[in-house]
């Protein structure tokens, strides 16, 4: 399957999405036809931090989420600037600013399961 480089992590190819927030996403096919996920993980182009978040997740076995690149739109350039990586659970608008660590990430998405 062909991969998207973006920072210094290879994910699935992927597909641009705008909403109407001005909110990119890059997301399979897969997950374009299901419905996207309260979860987004918004991030920048070369961040190492942003790199570890996705390990942090990883290891706290977090759900499906969507990749944000803040770089895509100067909005969330604005709102997220240096924050990221930042989680966040887009039904209640909650947000998990770095540093985060797994036993972190598992609480703050205990409420969606």
């Amino acid at each position: 399957m062909p991969i998207l480089n973006r920072s210094n992590t290879l994910t699935a190819m992927a597909t641009l999405l705008i909403d109407g927030d001005d909110r990119l996403f890059y997301a399979s096919p897969s997950a374009i036809r299901s419905r996207m996920s309260d979860l987004i993980l918004y991030q920048r182009d070369y961040c190492h931090l942003c790199d570890q978040a996705l390990a942090v997740l990883a290891e706290a076995s977090a759900p499906d989420f969507d990749s944000v690149w803040v770089d895509d739109s100067a909005l969330l350039a604005q709102r997220y600037g240096t924050r990221v990586p930042v989680l966040r659970d887009d039904r209640d608008g909650r947000e998990l600013d770095w540093p985060f660590d797994a036993t972190r990430v598992r609480a703050f998405i205990g409420a969606l399961r």
